[in-house]
């Protein structure tokens, strides 16, 4: 299992490979928001989003023996650019299992990192897993799992760690923390070090609608699944359901889950660009939609919000833009 101790540990190998993002605010958002709104924008780490930071803790665990024979993933690609860049770093290979309806920029980003690229039928119900057993076996790489990982996990909470020691020099004691959820291992990594340095902030995991299993299964009490893998446009948070691992540190830790649609992503990547000149991906933006436009099932003065990544194709990023109305003033 994850815990603080190993969170620290990645935190000093993660050291001066992963970048420190800070924490970022705008009138105008908060305005809309009706408190503080704080964001985390991981869309400016390496590869564009949070991953790198689960990828390269998890590699960089590894003996150079197992570590040399190169490494297996899958993701619908920003794990895979995460993967994919740890691996090239160290000098080993990387396989890396997508689904063929990811998108494109998610792709060849991972190919452009040197990784080789197996496609799978997600729409049509194949299974990744079963993918990535049989290239396991045959070519004896190690799998690096997206999230039900605890070295990945412990990656991923480096951002909760980031977010305790700003918060705390801001003088804020209290808040919700609202993060992009798929699978839950940045969840649970954020969630395990908020626990740790920062115990008046509560994490609360945020999906798209339709999407939403870590939400019930935190009012339920036990892992729901969802009834499909995709049509929705947050591809990179549309994991069938929480982990084995991640689960139960999120029921320990974490607030209600919230819920938005895709029409409220759009808007809060829109608003992402005009205030903070930031790019968002769709399930990046989850976190930012929650708190600009769920702002009742919020509590307190003060929320922050991950944006998780910002691997976005341009068709779906100009859907975006057309949310935005002209500037006040504007004739």
């Amino acid at each position: 299992m994850s815990d603080i101790d190993r969170i620290r540990a990645a935190a000093r190998r993660l050291d001066g490979h992963a970048r420190r993002t800070p924490l970022l605010s705008s009138p105008f958002l908060d305005r809309i928001a009706g408190r503080r709104v704080l964001i985390k924008p991981e869309c400016l780490q390496h590869t564009g989003s949070f991953k790198y930071r689960g990828a390269r803790a998890a590699l960089s665990a590894l003996d150079e023996a197992t570590r040399a024979k190169g490494v297996l993933a899958y993701s619908s690609g920003n794990h895979a650019q995460g993967v994919a860049l740890a691996a090239k770093e160290f000098g080993v290979p990387a396989v890396i299992v997508m689904p063929m309806d990811a998108p494109q920029l998610k792709i060849a980003n991972t190919r452009a990192q040197g990784a080789e690229v197996v496609p799978y039928d997600r729409a049509g119900g194949e299974s990744r897993e079963e993918v990535c057993a049989a290239i396991e076996a045959e070519r004896e790489l190690t799998l690096i799992k997206p999230f039900d990982e605890p070295e990945v996990i412990a990656g991923q909470g480096t951002c909760g760690l980031e977010i305790a020691e700003d918060a705390r020099a801001m003088g804020i004691e209290r808040a919700d923390v609202l993060v992009c959820c798929g699978g839950g291992g940045f969840t649970s990594g954020v969630a395990l070090a908020c626990e740790a340095e920062a115990p008046g902030l509560t994490v609360r995991p945020v999906e798209p609608e339709g999407f939403d299993d870590v939400t019930r299964s935190l009012a339920s009490g036990k892992i729901e699944t969802n009834a499909t893998h995709s049509g929705n446009i947050c591809d990179a948070i549309l994991s069938p359901r929480a982990g084995d691992i991640t689960f139960p540190i999120m029921h320990r830790l974490c607030g209600p889950g919230l819920v938005v649609s895709e029409e409220e992503c759009l808007a809060a990547m829109g608003l992402a660009f005009q205030r903070l000149k930031l790019v968002a991906e769709p399930g990046g933006a989850v976190a930012l939609a929650a708190a600009l436009f769920r702002a009742s099932e919020i509590e307190g003065d003060t929320v922050i919000c991950t944006i998780s990544g910002g691997n976005v194709d341009a068709s779906v990023f100009a859907r975006a833009l057309a949310t935005l109305l002209p500037p006040e003033g504007t004739p």
